[in-house]
């Protein structure tokens, strides 16, 4: 999941923000998972477990729960990964007047 997250973060970087908000017990095990998986944005530790105040403000009940955010701070898209997120993506970026790289689908790589 994350090296598609963090090619996209590198394209867009201009247009496209991703922020994690983390459940593991432990913002040691928050740190070292963001070591390890070279996670370079913002991830905000929601006080370990599933409980947390962010989770339970989103009604998140899943994770991983992913959430794409348009300019004007509407939800778009949930729980969009792959070549799903790359179309959600495309289609904002296109209604701001960005054109999307071409990226290669999932089967070709």
């Amino acid at each position: 999941m994350y090296p598609h997250e963090r090619s996209l973060v590198e394209k867009y970087s201009d247009h496209f923000v991703i922020i994690g908000v983390n459940s593991d017990r432990g913002k040691d095990k928050l740190l070292k998972a963001m070591k390890r998986e070279n996670i370079s944005w913002t991830s905000f530790y929601d006080g370990g477990g599933t409980g947390g105040p962010i989770a339970l403000q989103w009604g998140v009940r899943g994770w991983p729960t992913t959430y794409l955010i348009d300019t004007k701070g509407m939800i778009r898209f949930k729980d969009v990964r792959g070549d799903s997120l790359d179309d959600a993506l495309g289609q904002l970026l296109i209604e701001i007047g960005v054109k999307p790289a071409e990226i290669p689908r999932t089967a070709e790589l």
